[in-house]
């Protein structure tokens, strides 16, 4: 058993979600499919994030429902042991583990799904469904629905009539993280932070992008994590103004800056981090005064993090700060105020602050109520990471910020009254950063 599961957690998760359920209410989730890579050969499989935060159950061919008030409240269909397949494909679970690892209180094989849920169905008004995300999933709960529809005009019991996509309420859920959710993060936070001073102290003039991403996967991997959480992007000199450059091909050279925006991926949870040094351990003048206007508006940002702010407040504050540092460095003239409102800022910092973290990078939750920004709450994990993009061809930037890109995040998790850096161990300040570089050389 890993050290990060544990089938308490999961259960504590659908009582959660069952608390928000009415008694007409029922949830149909199925897991995430194989995807093939070329010819027959599968990307590695990562199971769907609502499916493993409710069951913990992590291999493909899988699908759950629940049900408040009824006698099996949590039922599974998973794929059925077969000794021959398992041969090449790996063990597996089979119903019985459903029930007796995971707390399935019925489970039966993911075969007999169709067959199964017009019984299953009858009762109910309300289904928590994700339509249009699977033609043939969609197909199967339409055929389900006309059978349950017959035995219910014999039985005179409700079936589903209203679908209600279950993100309103799970993805709802998912926003607030619970104790262990936050120490699976702080692992991945810790495990990050490990990678990228790696890297910092195997930077060097020649040293290729990829030779860093390989040090930082291995770091990951090392610790125990599954590995990245998304690719890493690793940029050196002008490959850093591209947002998402991931080819991670090019030689780093004495006098650039690399960017690196990687993150670890423990226990199905992501760290998200991203750090900009200097390739020969020593920011150059210019190099200096833009990466502290970067790191000023990060660190402005952060404060405004806190329970009852606002993500906007934090996109704002980070906006104000690096505007200013724009016009203080000459990347841009003109009254601050003005910059803002016409959004000129935006030629040099071009993408928002802040995106929920959790079990995927960009987590799920709703970002505005009832037309406004939400106010922060304790429980939510945030990433700050403001950042400026300066190409190497634009001829009304100063020579010396051309094909700069600097760009400085972290994981900030809302606590009572305050905030918590989750990743406050990657070295940021330009003394830290230098002597991390250093350190290696």
């Amino acid at each position: 058993m890993r050290l990060d599961w544990n089938p308490d957690h999961f259960s504590s998760h659908r009582k959660r979600l069952l608390d928000l359920l009415g008694q007409d209410d029922a949830v149909l989730l199925f897991g995430a499919p194989h995807h093939i890579r070329n010819g027959d050969a599968e990307f590695k499989y990562r199971p769907d994030s609502d499916v493993y935060y409710l069951s913990g159950w992590e291999e493909p061919g899988v699908a759950i429902l629940i049900r408040p008030g009824a006698d099996h409240p949590f039922v599974m269909f998973v794929a059925d042991r077969d000794p021959d397949m398992e041969t090449w494909t790996g063990r597996r679970w089979g119903p019985e583990g459903a029930k007796e690892r995971f707390g399935a209180d019925e489970a039966y094989p993911y075969n007999t799904l169709a067959a199964q849920l017009p019984d299953l169905l009858q009762g109910y008004r309300n289904l928590h469904y994700r339509f249009a995300d699977d033609a043939d999933r969609d197909q199967l709960l339409i055929g389900a629905l006309k059978s349950a529809r017959r035995k219910a005009r014999r039985n005179g019991m409700d079936v589903p009539d209203a679908f209600i996509d279950p993100a309103r309420l799970l993805h709802e859920l998912r926003l607030f993280k619970d104790a262990t959710e936050i120490a699976i993060l702080q692992r991945a936070s810790d495990l990050t932070a490990s990678a990228h001073c790696a890297a910092m102290r195997a930077t060097s003039d020649g040293v290729m992008e990829f030779e860093l991403e390989s040090i930082i996967d291995h770091t990951f991997r090392l610790g125990g994590g599954i590995g990245p959480g998304y690719t890493s992007i690793v940029g050196g000199g002008v490959n850093a103004t591209i947002l998402h450059y991931i080819e991670n091909n090019s030689p780093l050279k004495d006098g650039d800056l690399v960017c690196v925006d990687a993150g670890c991926e423990y226990g199905l949870y992501t760290a998200d981090v991203t750090r900009t040094w200097p390739v020969s351990g020593k920011f150059s003048e210019a190099q200096g005064r833009m990466y502290q206007v970067v790191l000023d508006a990060q660190e402005a940002a952060i404060a405004q993090a806190v329970e009852g702010n606002t993500m906007r407040s934090v996109h704002q504050v980070a906006v104000r700060v690096l505007t200013q540092g724009m016009v203080d460095i000459g990347l841009l003239s003109g009254e601050v105020d003005t910059l803002i409102a016409d959004e000129t800022f935006k030629k040099y910092y071009m993408h928002g602050t802040s995106h929920w973290l959790g079990l995927d990078v960009h987590d799920v939750g709703a970002y505005y109520r009832e037309g406004q920004s939400r106010k922060l709450e304790p429980g939510m994990v945030l990433t700050v990471e403001p950042g400026l993009y300066v190409a190497c061809d634009d001829m009304d930037a100063p020579e010396a910020f051309r094909g700069l890109g600097i760009r400085i995040e972290d994981d900030v998790l809302i606590t009572v009254g305050g905030n918590r850096n989750l990743t406050a161990a990657t070295p940021k300040t330009i003394a830290d950063v230098e002597a991390e570089v250093q350190a290696g050389k």
